[in-house]
């Protein structure tokens, strides 16, 4: 049964009307060396998935599913980055890192919305990677524009809900004692320990998120890949094998550190890590793989480097500058 805070007991203290995070680290020196590498990674976050969204849309050689789905992922990496980034780098010079409760629970709707879309589009381009592979003939049929915007609808819906269901019922808590943060952002698993009431209904809700959503969609990608596998068996040349595969090498690299770093930010026992390997994790899963996305999918990839090529020609001015 839900323990609940009487009136009584809230007259008793104040509310809690802003967090105080912790930070990266207290100290000064190091801070002078990690502010301008963290600005470094958002700066080139942010041009790298620009440049990406905008040779997709201008190059028409590249207006295909595959594409489509790759300029949806660098919107979201540009959002889900720029949700946490600015603030973090802000607060490096700041001796009291201070972000209100409304401001708080901005911040981890608009990066939960777009980790959660991120799991669903990921699944979206696993469809797509499997269509290509296994019914090639019908391809263009299959994965109609139509259907491409409906799936990146989905994605985006099914992430705002997710993130709405969540957000809501743990803000709603009564917090009354220490709002300090032992992190550099708002993260529900240290906001929760905070509230003065008991988070029973919460966590069970944020589990079944992260199980239907979080777990789900990996394991519809795995099962996807399953059947990329036994399709790309039944490709008798060993040049048209390797060649299905490499269509799939890059999705596959960010699938695996999307979920690999996710899974080792919530999924470890407590006991296991401390505070600072925490943070370690957390710059990976919400700094660095938004940076390495669209580098994984551009650099190894020719057609990409040909729309830029082309880009190039036809708009020589930019290189002037």
């Amino acid at each position: 049964m839900e323990a609940s805070i009487t009136m009584e007991e809230k007259r008793n203290h104040s509310s809690v009307v802003m967090f105080l995070f912790m930070g990266l680290t207290d100290d000064k020196e190091l801070q002078l060396i990690l502010f301008p590498v963290f600005l470094g990674i958002y700066l080139v976050t942010l041009f790298w998935n620009l440049c990406l969204v905008i040779l997709i849309r201008m190059d028409s050689h590249l207006h295909i599913p595959m594409y489509f789905f790759l300029s949806c992922l660098s919107l979201i990496d540009i959002c889900f980055t720029s949700s946490i980034s600015p603030k973090m780098l802000s607060d490096f010079f700041k001796d009291e890192k201070i972000i209100s409760f409304v401001g708080c629970a901005t911040q981890y709707f608009v990066g939960c919305w777009m980790g959660l879309s991120e799991c669903c589009l990921l699944v979206a381009m696993a469809y797509d990677r499997y269509v290509a592979i296994g019914n090639p003939l019908q391809y263009s049929a299959i994965m109609a524009p139509d259907l491409c915007q409906k799936m990146v609808t989905g994605a985006f819906c099914i992430g705002f809900l997710s993130s709405l269901v969540q957000t809501i019922p743990c803000f709603k808590l009564y917090y009354c004692g220490s709002n300090i943060i032992q992190h550099f952002f708002c993260d529900l698993p240290q906001i929760i320990t905070l509230s003065c009431s008991n988070p029973f209904i919460t966590q069970l809700i944020i589990f079944l998120v992260a199980l239907f959503v979080g777990f789900g969609s990996l394991l519809i990608i795995l099962l996807s890949y399953g059947f990329i596998t036994a399709s790309i068996l039944k490709i008798s040349s060993v040049k048209g094998s390797a060649k299905a595969f490499n269509t799939c090498a890059s999705h596959l690299t960010v699938v695996t550190l999307y979920y690999g770093a996710a899974l080792s930010v919530y999924l470890h026992p407590s006991s296991n890590h401390t505070k600072k390997q925490d943070k370690v994790l957390s710059v990976i899963y919400v700094i660095l793989i938004p940076m390495l996305n669209p580098l994984i999918y551009s650099l190894r990839n020719k057609e990409i480097k040909e729309a830029l090529k082309r880009m190039m020609k036809q708009y020589p001015h930019i290189l002037k500058k």
